[in-house]
């Protein structure tokens, strides 16, 4: 069965200040991190809390653009971190992160474009947003096919699972009903990889409720 980790996420110091609260009350010892909205001042305090914290491993990383290999090593070393999410558009600055391209994975967007720098067969494969790829699949952009002709030649090894707003058509971060994960079964088996970490803002107490649901879905989903 795919594993779905808890998360810390978030935009501002006392979102994932009051998750990592919650991960030492309830004594989580293994969730994902999101980097992507803490620039170094928060993430240097991010990463001396969680060295203090019930948290033993991160399974998976989201990275951002002015990460580099001392990050990828921290929690390499601190806490067996396996696989790391990049962008399209970090394709530009791998040399940012030279000796470890095999454990990045490439989340792609839904605005119907595939950067020309974008070389999956460079590092570890795909990390393959759920909600990005429904929205993919309903808008019809070339996000679809580049997976499915890739998907061969490329793993899909891990995925963001969000909500999805079937009216908007797109991902939805702070989750108010259990029915905005309900298009999950509409997607193709092949797109669920072993490691899937909500991308969600809500609280863990609310991810711990989100995740009980998606595993009954998915179960019976996958398994047919």
């Amino acid at each position: 069965m795919n594993k779905i980790l808890l998360s810390i996420t978030g935009t501002k110091s006392f979102d994932w200040a009051n998750k990592l609260k919650e991960i030492n009350a309830k004594k989580i010892d293994e969730v994902a991190v999101f980097l992507e909205c803490f620039d170094k001042k928060e993430r240097d305090n991010l990463y001396r809390l969680l060295l203090k914290s019930s948290v033993k491993t991160v399974p998976f990383v989201h990275l951002r653009h002015d990460t580099d290999k001392e990050d990828i090593r921290f929690f390499v070393d601190n806490f067996k971190t396996r696989y790391f999410n990049i962008h399209e558009e970090h394709f530009k600055m791998l040399d940012r992160w030279q000796g470890y391209w095999d454990k990045l994975y490439l989340e792609m967007n839904y605005n119907d474009e595939i950067a020309k720098d974008v070389k999956v067969n460079k590092i570890g494969g795909f990390c393959v947003d759920l909600a990005h790829l429904k929205a993919a699949i309903s808008r019809g952009t070339e996000e679809v096919s580049y997976l499915f002709f890739k998907k061969n030649e490329a793993e899909i090894a891990c995925n963001h699972l969000n909500g999805y707003d079937p009216i908007k058509m797109k991902d939805i971060h702070l989750v108010k009903d259990l029915s905005a994960f309900d298009y999950l079964t509409t997607l193709p088996k092949y797109a669920f990889g072993k490691i899937i970490a909500l991308e969600l803002y809500n609280s863990i107490e609310e991810q711990i409720k989100f995740r009980n649901y998606i595993n009954r879905l998915l179960e019976k989903y996958l398994l047919k």
